[in-house]
């Protein structure tokens, strides 16, 4: 039902807003050729571009940016008076980019890689690092390696700080689109772009819980039981899940929860039995007895992954080696 004290919106009036959202565009750009300079453009302003475009909100944009939402709105300004063009328009509670604006973010991409590489000097010293690393990594290799990564990267770099986004099955897209630095997964993207390095191995063992149960003695009792075990939402089940189904293992499943940290709580007082990596008892499982798995069955490898523009990078580099430093000592068996 129309509102009664508001007249209906009759053509004249739907013309006379597409006229006034025609005049705000050109407004915009006239108000770019009043003396706006390709000169005027800085990293920060391109770096703002392409997390706006990639984020489609003013408030993770600031959020990824480390700044405030004003901030972010007047640089927004600056850079529409600089390109002449709106960049982005409202849509709900974000924006959604211009056609021009994704054009000029993939070209920005490119433009901070140049910058980069040209600030890379032949010295390198972390404890002048004043910034933000970003890690994707699932919670398993999170809590294995990271909090004590940044233990050792802020005793060099105390400005240094650590941003943890989750994996899932990565894509390379996470490292083209400067969403992360490094990946840590068992699971490299397969891309010609991005380089990877093995972290480690792991084994897989059965977990129980010893004050309610015995281990089991054989592929029977194994099979017998119920068991957990973990899926993540966007990659299916675990490896080893995958191996048992093709080899038609098959076992009866109490519970699938979606990460690591899920499985002590029902694994606590009952009987069931979770097939999981041996390096979850340094932790998480601590609490558990592990023991060998009945039949015999693939390793899980783990890799660090990161796009071809930074290897060359010293800071990256520093950070490469430090998690592999880690991951050398703290996987030994």
């Amino acid at each position: 039902m129309d509102d009664p004290g508001r007249p209906a919106a009759g053509p004249g009036r739907l013309r006379s807003r597409a006229r006034f959202q025609e005049a705000r565009i050109t407004s915009v750009r006239t108000a770019a050729s009043a003396g706006a300079s390709h000169l005027d453009l800085d990293g920060r302003l391109l770096k703002l571009l392409v997390v706006l475009v990639e984020e489609g909100s003013l408030t993770r944009a600031a959020e990824r940016l480390d700044t405030t939402q004003s901030a972010v709105s007047h640089q927004l300004a600056n850079l529409r008076r600089i390109v002449g063009d709106p960049l982005f328009v409202k849509a709900g509670r974000g924006v959604v980019a211009t056609a021009r604006a994704v054009e000029l973010a993939e070209r920005a991409r490119g433009l901070l890689d140049g910058m980069r590489a040209f600030a890379d000097s032949g010295s390198f010293d972390p404890a002048g690092l004043d910034g933000e690393f970003v890690i994707s990594a699932n919670d398993f290799q999170r809590d294995l390696l990271l909090p004590e990564l940044l233990v050792r990267l802020r005793a060099a770099a105390p400005r240094i700080r650590l941003r943890v986004i989750p994996s899932n099955v990565p894509g390379a897209e996470l490292l083209r689109e400067d969403r992360c630095h490094l990946i840590v997964t068992p699971r490299p993207p397969p891309a010609g772009d991005v380089l990877q390095r093995r972290l480690f191995e792991d084994r897989y063992v059965c977990f129980y819980d010893p004050a309610v149960r015995k281990a089991p003695a054989s592929l029977a009792e194994y099979l017998e039981a119920e068991h957990l075990t973990v899926v993540y939402e966007s990659r299916g089940p675990l490896d080893i899940d995958r191996e048992l189904a093709e080899r038609a293992i098959v076992r009866r499943f109490a519970a699938v929860v979606s990460n690591f940290s899920g499985i002590p709580p029902f694994l606590r007082a009952s009987r069931y039995l979770a097939t999981l990596p041996s390096l979850l008892g340094k932790e998480l499982l601590r609490d558990f007895a592990p023991t060998t798995l009945p039949f015999a069955c693939a390793p899980m490898p783990m890799y660090m992954v990161w796009h071809q523009r930074d290897h060359r990078n010293p800071a990256h580099r520093w950070l490469r080696d430090a998690l592999a430093a880690l991951a050398a000592e703290r996987t030994v068996a």
